[in-house]
């Protein structure tokens, strides 16, 4: 059995070592525990600091892509080297590396595909109110989209098997840690949740800029999720909403026309019936909507059975 550890950085030089430092070569129930950086676009050492550490794997972008599309790039290069289990973690050393044995323990004993480390975000006192609150927020839309119980969805500690790293993918650019479980729920993957530690912080969050920055994007984010994997029940909301006020001022114009009302209030007549139609055209994306919904599912399954094959090719001639 192979663990690898993987890292995304992005001009980590000054907190890389100490992240590495704490990372474990041996962990139970693994033969061969290796460490893989994915450095999306750095322009200091990190690189070369990653070497100096012992690194075994380093995939380099020239151009910085986004956490997003980093974390997929690790996930394929711990595949395609041979990966039966992965643990993604942060090169801020944000997350308490002794924890990395509870993260993979589920999963070594068959009983979850993707566990999430639970933060006692609460407790983590360089985390401000409005981020604790976006941070729970996020988490509870993940559980409605998904099915499941995680109490700490935005938590980027967490330990993947191989098969369900190869069915994974990310399409939001700012963040995969709502979208991934979100997957992996609709997938009737097995999800655990363990509580891990985590450390003092070392530098502000790359991820979190601003505070309006950070609302806004999580808000798209959450949006977006719910359009892509709930994008019926998203269209029925807006058509409930449109439908429901179209009613409400139909309702009212009927009643002025009984009471013989000397206007003819032309204009909420009106204003009825593009609400209404909205409704009726907002109904029509749902439908449309779901049935793309359903063709991304096959392409999803097609491009599973593509990634399983190249992987398994590629650990018989790394074999050979």
């Amino acid at each position: 059995m192979k663990l690898i550890i993987q890292m995304p950085c992005y001009n980590e030089a000054e907190t890389l070592a100490v992240a590495l430092s704490a990372l474990p070569r041996k962990v139970e129930g693994f033969d061969t525990v290796e460490w893989l950086i994915i450095d999306d676009g750095s322009t200091d050492n990190s690189v070369e600091i990653a070497k100096q550490n012992g690194v075994d794997h380093i995939v380099s972008f020239t151009r910085n892509q986004g956490l997003a599309k980093v974390f997929m790039a690790g996930l394929d290069a711990c595949i395609n080297n041979g990966a039966d289990v992965i643990v993604n973690t942060d090169a801020d050393d944000q997350y308490n590396a002794d924890d990395i044995p509870k993260l993979t323990a589920p999963i070594l004993a068959g009983q979850a595909d993707l566990v999430i480390g639970e933060r006692p975000i609460s407790q983590i006192k360089h985390f401000s109110l409005m981020k604790k609150m976006m941070q729970k927020l996020g988490s509870w839309v993940v559980r409605k989209a998904s099915n499941t119980d995680i109490p700490d969805a935005p938590s980027g500690f967490r330990a993947i098997s191989r098969d369900a790293a190869m069915r994974l993918n990310v399409f939001n650019d700012y963040t995969y840690t709502l979208e991934t479980i979100i997957q992996a729920g609709r997938k009737n993957m097995a999800i655990a949740s363990v509580p891990i530690r985590v450390n003092d912080d070392l530098r502000p969050s790359k991820l979190v800029k601003s505070i309006p920055r950070y609302i806004k994007l999580s808000l798209l984010t959450i949006i977006r999720i719910f359009i892509a994997y709930k994008p019926f029940n998203f269209f029925f909301i807006l058509s409930s909403i449109s439908m429901g006020a179209g009613f409400l001022l139909g309702l009212r114009w009927l009643i002025y026309l009984i009471m013989g009302a000397e206007r003819t209030r032309l204009p909420s007549l009106i204003l009825t019936s593009i609400l209404l139609l909205t409704g009726v055209f907002f109904i029509f994306l749902g439908v449309l909507a779901d049935l793309i919904s359903v063709n991304r599912k096959i392409m999803e399954e097609n491009q599973y059975r593509l990634r399983k094959m190249e992987a398994d090719n590629s650990r018989k001639n790394k074999k050979t």
